[in-house]
């Protein structure tokens, strides 16, 4: 007779599987990919080093698996901070941009991790995927705010990947690891500015 996982078995399976990925959550926000050792999640997740790879073929897919869920909270927080700002379309763009680089100050070891730290491929596929998400959610704001009047007509979709991209490299210095001097409060208004300067009508003007 075949043998079929009940309920309680995979219930246990989906925990110890989240206790994996809240484990390398963990190190990497901590150290980065490198600190990531698979020994290392084991043990933090009090698995055995077999229980991970039963879980995740490799680390690359652990990786990317964790890589998924902490880039997903980001651009979920991202986005609602531009709807709870309502208003302009300036005003939602501002709310995001803020949101996004001062969560990433706090953060800075895991945010260095998913903006700019070398990865395997299977992790710069899930990168390149939230770098879309980010645009998608940016063109959003831009569109409306063209629709509106408030903002010249302009290619929203070329506009918003420019911005994501800008951010990204913007804050790859800040966030790096030999980094020691930030001000925070300094740098998130400049790239406030910098945004809404790129999206204006004198801007296009020019």
């Amino acid at each position: 007779m075949a043998y079929r996982p009940t309920q309680r078995t995979e219930a246990r399976r989906a925990a110890t599987r989240e206790q994996i990925v809240g484990a390398a959550h963990a190190l990497i926000a901590r150290g980065g990919y490198r600190e990531a050792q698979v020994a290392a999640v084991a043990a933090g997740a009090g698995v055995a080093t077999g229980s991970v790879y039963r879980h995740f073929p490799s680390k690359a897919d652990l990786f990317a698996e964790v890589f998924r869920r902490a880039s997903q909270r980001e651009v979920d927080a991202t986005r609602a901070a531009a709807e709870a700002a309502g208003g302009t379309a300036s005003q939602q763009l501002a709310a995001a941009v803020e949101t996004f680089a001062r969560r990433a100050l706090r953060g800075r070891r895991l945010a260095w991790a998913l903006l700019a730290e070398p990865v395997d491929p299977a992790v710069e596929v899930e990168r390149l995927a939230f770098r879309r998400a980010y645009a998608a959610d940016f063109a959003r704001v831009l569109r409306a705010g063209v629709a509106a009047g408030e903002l010249a007509p302009q290619n929203v979709e070329l506009t918003a990947a420019a911005l994501v991209g800008a951010l990204g490299e913007a804050l790859v210095g800040p966030l790096s690891p030999v980094e020691d001097d930030v001000d925070a409060d300094a740098l998130v208004a400049d790239l406030v500015t910098f945004c809404l300067r790129s999206v204006t009508e004198e801007n296009h003007r020019c």
